[in-house]
């Protein structure tokens, strides 16, 4: 395996980036103090003085510390807060090419910046590879499947080889589909979409982002990919061309294509999810929910208040992906029961707890850790959903 070497690189660009989270301790006072130096330099070299220490760091001390450094660069900038998802991309990227372990990796990578760590390693995995088989895309994830185990860390592995299937494929993503459509599980076969139709759109709109540097790098195994993947013209692009399984997964992803096009247009994207097809209106609608908690910052009621430019009908969908988002950034429930608790009054409110019990359900294994968290909802009607969300009778 040739080893794989890039730059720690972040740029803006792409809705999924946000604040900061707090899963690992801070790093050693030096880490900080040259974090000040990065803040004085231009903001032109701003991205490469950060990326320069980060990737030191992991040399230095291993995956877990270079972390801990982003969690410490970002709570004091801004800038590098709003990007971490990036920073964190890099981080796993590189940590793949000094070390193959996946799962010592993963462990190591944590699930912060919505595990943008774990999906570069798994992104770096298939830039490695010179040719992509059955057998192999079904036995990547397996250490991660087990019957006592929450399915959390499966699915960063799962969704993260959708990326890697992308980027195999030179950005071919129909190609990448097909293959997401080796795996025999229907419920890692989706995952495995939503990876493939965001890594897509991350390469369209992203340019300096991680993974696509690492694919302009790479990519000695494939020809240029002759599809499309945006149109200006289209906000409904590439979900339009798609085959039916695959719609879904699609417009789960769909408004980061629109708000890239509409510069941020809230209400124009939820215009443009109200002329999808009707059975994917409500997913585009997730998708806006998604999004808007990074427009947001991840304030609850920033996001609650942008969810209101909304068709009213539609509302509970965006409450829907915006506490699933909310959860998905740092792999903890506090954010997201309090945006719950913001909505809960509003026509289809107790949807935003349906939708926090998802999470719960994927995040922790057992009925009891479930049972406990939904009973944070504390409203009657509320446990009740989260209760329904989360699988519990």
């Amino acid at each position: 395996m040739p080893r794989l070497k890039i730059l720690l690189i972040a740029v803006g660009g792409l809705v999924v980036a946000g604040v900061v989270g707090t899963r690992f301790a801070r790093p050693a006072g030096s880490a900080s103090g040259a974090g000040a130096v990065c803040r004085r330099v231009a903001a032109a070299e701003r991205t490469a003085c950060y990326s320069r220490l980060l990737s030191e760091r992991l040399g230095a001390h291993g995956v877990a510390d270079a972390v801990a450094t982003l969690d410490a660069f970002a709570a004091a900038d801004p800038d590098v807060a709003e990007h971490a998802h990036e920073y964190a991309h890099g981080i796993g990227i590189e940590a793949y090419g000094r070390s193959p372990e996946i799962t010592a990796t993963f462990a190591a990578c944590g699930d912060g910046y919505s595990s943008g760590c774990r999906h570069g390693v798994i992104q770096a995995y298939f830039e490695s590879r010179d040719h992509v088989a059955a057998p192999e895309v079904e036995a990547l994830c397996k250490p991660f499947k087990s019957a006592t185990a929450s399915r959390w860390v499966l699915f960063q592995c799962v969704h993260g080889m959708g990326h890697g299937l992308t980027m195999f494929h030179a950005h071919d993503l129909p190609r990448a589909l097909a293959d997401c459509d080796l795996l025999t599980d229907g419920w890692d076969r989706e995952s495995c979409y939503g990876g493939a139709f965001m890594e897509s759109v991350i390469n369209a709109t992203s340019p300096h982002h991680p993974a696509t540097q690492l694919a302009m790098q790479g990519h000695h195994h494939q020809t240029a990919a002759a599809f499309k993947a945006l149109d200006p013209d289209d906000p409904l692009y590439p979900c339009s061309i798609m085959a039916e399984r695959y719609l879904h997964a699609c417009y789960q992803m769909q408004t980061s294509v629109m708000l890239h096009f509409n510069h941020g247009d809230i209400a124009a994207a939820a215009g443009s999810c109200d002329r999808a097809p009707l059975q994917v209106r409500s997913v585009c609608y997730q998708s806006l929910g998604r999004d808007i908690t990074s427009y947001a910052l991840r304030d609850p009621q920033k996001s609650a208040d942008l969810c209101a430019k909304g068709t009213a009908a539609y509302r509970p969908a965006c409450y829907f992906g915006a506490a699933k988002a909310l959860v998905d950034w740092t792999a903890t429930t506090d954010a997201a029961f309090t945006f719950c608790r913001i909505v809960a009054r509003e026509p289809g409110g107790p949807t935003c707890y349906q939708a926090l019990g998802e999470e719960i359900a994927t995040l922790v294994a057992t009925t009891p850790e479930r049972e406990e968290q939904c009973t944070r909802a504390q409203d009657p009607a509320a446990v009740a959903a989260c209760r329904q969300g989360a699988g519990l009778r």
